[in-house]
């Protein structure tokens, strides 16, 4: 996937410039997975296939990969790269479903791997349709899956100038939330904002500073995308299903790629402080102590080589945790 903040073009000679998608922290991701030849492994974002196919390199003829994504392109990618094996399977699925898919495959609670890469994919971002970015104009549409949902446009145009600011606020991190916020609502009586270089520029003219090597618009973007998808919502869906997905000592390696999608990927890894309504001394109760997950490592980021090649990586972060035996207890 790529830094959800990065709409400028794509690098001249990425990596992979057939496919047109360089995946973050490829190998690093899947080397956190521990894969072993038999084993059954999930992407929860397939993306266009870079994580699939390090997995699938390193399994045997006894182990399985099944993947998801929301993107009806991404499926179809999949269906074509993979169409010959017998050892993977794709689905169109947002992963906040993800407990439900795997209970389908008929591997719950024995599933060995899971990875999720979130944000946007390269694809996305630079295919204007789309809508997700603003290097070129088009759509104002943003859904992950084009074909469910409220684009971009019909949310910008029915939600009202307070709830915005929030937004942009809280998933933007935008400093001058209600400025901008009035300015798209100005804009609106005036026309039907319909497209990604009509909302930039109004982004642009009303912001008051800009930051070095940023759009204005940046923040404004990456908030409105992630309301439309609901983003976090589903990461935390996914966090909290993870633990039933996983067989014990199964991993679950998540690359996130900004601050908002990080913070609960560390609160789900952290064991809870204890109750402090419990004396000291006393026998603590199971359901207090039982933490599904042991931090494995430190977080990794993209190395200088990668950044090189890949610049969208910059901000990427993979944090991995085990699944500890249920009632063990996580160090």
């Amino acid at each position: 996937m790529a830094h959800p903040e990065d709409n400028g073009p794509a690098n001249s000679e990425p990596a992979d410039s057939v496919r047109g998608h360089v995946a973050v922290l490829g190998s690093e991701a899947v080397e956190a997975l521990a894969v072993v030849p038999a084993g059954r492994y999930v992407d929860a974002t397939y993306g266009r296939g870079g994580h699939a196919e390090e997995v699938l390199s390193r399994l045997g003829a006894d182990g399985a990969l099944l993947a998801l994504d929301r993107d009806p392109e991404a499926i179809e990618d999949a269906r074509q790269r993979f169409a010959h094996e017998s050892r993977f399977t794709i689905r169109q699925a947002n992963f906040a479903a993800i407990e439900a898919v795997v209970a389908a495959a008929g591997w719950s609670g024995r599933v060995d791997g899971l990875l999720a890469d979130l944000g946007v994919s390269s694809p996305q971002l630079d295919v204007a349709s789309r809508g997700f970015g603003f290097s070129r104009d088009g759509a104002l549409d943003m859904r992950m899956d084009p074909g469910h949902g409220v684009s971009a446009a019909e949310w910008v145009a029915r939600i009202d100038e307070a709830a915005l600011a929030d937004v942009l606020r809280r998933y933007g991190d935008e400093r001058y939330a209600r400025r901008i916020a009035r300015a798209i609502v100005a804009a609106r009586e005036l026309e039907p904002i319909l497209t990604t270089g009509q909302l930039a520029e109004i982004v642009k003219v009303a912001h008051p500073r800009w930051e070095r090597h940023h759009h204005p618009a940046t923040r404004t973007f990456q908030a409105i995308r992630i309301a439309v998808n609901g983003e976090l919502d589903a990461l935390a869906a996914l966090l909290d299903a993870a633990a039933r997905v996983l067989c014990e000592g199964g991993r679950l390696a998540v690359i996130s790629f900004h601050s908002l999608e990080d913070r609960l990927v560390k609160r789900a890894f952290r064991r809870p402080p204890p109750d402090p309504s419990i004396p000291r001394g006393l026998p603590v109760p199971e359901p207090v102590v039982a933490h599904p997950w042991r931090a494995i490592g430190k977080p990794v980021f993209a190395g200088e080589a990668e950044l090189a090649r890949n610049p969208r990586a910059r901000s990427a972060v993979l944090r991995i945790a085990e699944r500890v035996p249920a009632g063990g207890a996580s160090r």
